[in-house]
């Protein structure tokens, strides 16, 4: 039996990218991410999946998705500039959810109180952990040219999206610190690369010691690789001594995902989950590290399925 078994779900409601269910169950509303547990949920917000532009069926304001008690984790999706926007801070994009959102002068960066309020609503009120996803389909900027640039810029990011506390001082540089989401701070991040880069592996070995020195929570860092292995966006990641806590494993748009799964069989041809289930247990530098099934919350979700 696979080390991790999880059977995926769906959550179409939410209009997410990817939803990720072990079973049907009925959580109080304080559930969150635990890392022993092998029923967490996660869903992703912000792209408007479902593809609505108003309405009960468009893309809802966050803290929508945090009352429900199914769910447990919602990576926001997609911090995916993260060193070319104008004067250097990074990009974000909520879809029809960055509406009240502003920029901050000069920049391209949105300045969204009421997303930082629906942060910590959902994290003092539902008990939720909120990651920020970084990358996605629109992410080009390849990396970084340089180790130095790669630690540079994710102190920056942790200064921007971390404890408030963080930001405060640079270590590096004197660039100037936006918070987008105001006093609020996120639960860590999520890598979701779709092409090949340069030296973000030594950009998330630095984020993961800047979360871990802090003492103050557990601050969490997750992958959504393909499902075809070793995935060629993120395998210096996943196989270069960083200890991830779950990888989202999307097993879809490939010949690897769930549609190849065959119920009943004692082998796999196609579908690949004892292969990841093999990293988790083998390679992966946190051998406990949780592995989930990504499937796509409906038939607009990500493209074919």
């Amino acid at each position: 039996m696979p080390r991790f078994t999880r059977l995926a779900g769906t959550a179409i409601l939410v209009g997410s990218v990817r939803a990720f269910q072990s079973q049907l169950k009925n959580y109080d509303s304080t559930s969150s991410m635990d890392a022993s547990s092998a029923g967490n949920v996660a869903v992703y917000w912000g792209q408007n999946s479902y593809g609505q532009a108003n309405g009960n069926l468009a893309q809802q304001p966050l803290a929508t998705y945090c009352a429900d008690s199914n769910i447990d984790i919602i990576p926001m999706a997609f911090l995916y500039q993260l060193t070319t926007g104008t004067g250097g801070q990074p990009v974000i994009n909520f879809a029809n959810q960055q509406n009240n959102c502003t920029l901050f002068d000069g920049t391209e960066t949105l300045n969204c109180p009421d997303i930082g309020k629906d942060i910590t609503t959902c994290q003092e009120k539902y008990n939720k952990t909120i990651l920020l996803s970084v990358g996605g389909a629109t992410y080009t900027e390849g990396g970084f040219t340089s180790s130095d640039l790669a630690e540079s810029n994710a102190e920056h990011i942790w200064a921007t999206f971390g404890p408030k506390s963080s930001s405060s001082k640079r270590k590096r540089d004197n660039s100037t610190i936006l918070r987008p989401f105001g006093d609020a701070s996120i639960d860590g991040f999520d890598i979701d690369l779709e092409s090949t880069n340069q030296n973000f592996d030594v950009w998330t070995k630095k984020m993961r010691s800047l979360m871990d020195a802090d003492s103050s929570k557990k601050y969490w860092l997750t992958a959504a690789p393909q499902c075809v292995y070793p995935d060629a966006a993120d395998k210096s990641m996943l196989n270069g001594g960083i200890p991830f806590d779950a990888v989202w494993v999307q097993f879809y748009n490939n010949g690897c995902g769930l549609q190849s799964f065959v119920a009943g069989a004692k082998n796999q041809t196609n579908f690949n989950f004892d292969v990841w289930d093999n990293w988790a247990s083998t390679t992966s530098a946190n051998k406990d590290v949780k592995v989930y099934i990504g499937v796509p919350a409906g038939q607009t979700g990500a493209g074919r399925f």
